[in-house]
């Protein structure tokens, strides 16, 4: 087997609750980056409130590590706040009210993740949410705004903790984009990627940019 293909769905033998999540997606509205896995055996379940009508879109990059009990609230979730009552008789039948317009729905838009971003067990995403590439969110966190790029959050609501790094390393790896390259060129660049000399790292980047 080649646990480099990302469109296998068991990518470590013999553990079933660990899956590679692009493969198993069946919904058009959301889309999942190569390598990306989730600690659980039903990532679509995860994603809650996802009506069509709303036309809302999940989006997840690359090589992303979701933990179990994860969940991505989506924009069905949320009542109409500027009418008399907030109750959503059009979701059941034998009410006869049309779904309102777009418009005057409290709509957050898609909820986008980047590249080589940790969720830690049991997070909670609200809709519209943009989180940068690189970041890390605590377990038990409720994501309520954006989060930048290689920024490490935690707690109800979500909070910045600190930065993973200072801002000419960030820049460096948003430059590098080592998700976008290929599988052989990723394997070279592993022990870059797991290295906590960042003064080295930082200089290998700098000849990996140049090149």
């Amino acid at each position: 087997m080649n646990l480099s293909n990302p469109d296998i769905i068991n990518p470590i033998p013999n553990i079933e609750n660990i899956i590679y999540i692009k493969p198993t997606i069946k919904n058009p509205n959301i889309t999942v980056g190569d390598f990306t896995y989730f600690g659980d055996v039903d990532f679509e379940s995860h994603v809650t409130h996802h009506y069509d009508f709303n036309g809302d879109k999940l989006i997840i990059g690359k090589f992303c590590q979701i933990a179990s009990g994860v969940n991505f609230i989506m924009n069905g979730a949320n009542h109409q706040m500027n009418s008399i009552s907030t109750y959503p008789f059009y979701i059941f039948e034998g009410w006869e009210q049309k779904v309102p317009p777009l418009s005057k729905m409290p709509l957050k838009g898609d909820t986008i993740v980047g590249n080589d971003v940790w969720i830690g067990q049991n997070a909670t995403i609200l809709p519209g949410v943009h989180i940068g590439d690189g970041a890390i969110i605590g377990l038990n966190s409720v994501v309520t705004k954006d989060i930048e790029p290689y920024t490490i959050v935690a707690g109800n609501p979500a909070k910045v903790i600190r930065k993973r790094f200072d801002n000419e390393l960030i820049e460096l790896m948003l430059e590098l984009k080592w998700w976008n390259k290929s599988i052989e060129e990723i394997k070279s660049l592993i022990p870059v990627l797991t290295d906590n000399n960042i003064e080295k790292v930082k200089n290998e980047i700098r000849l990996l940019l140049k090149n």
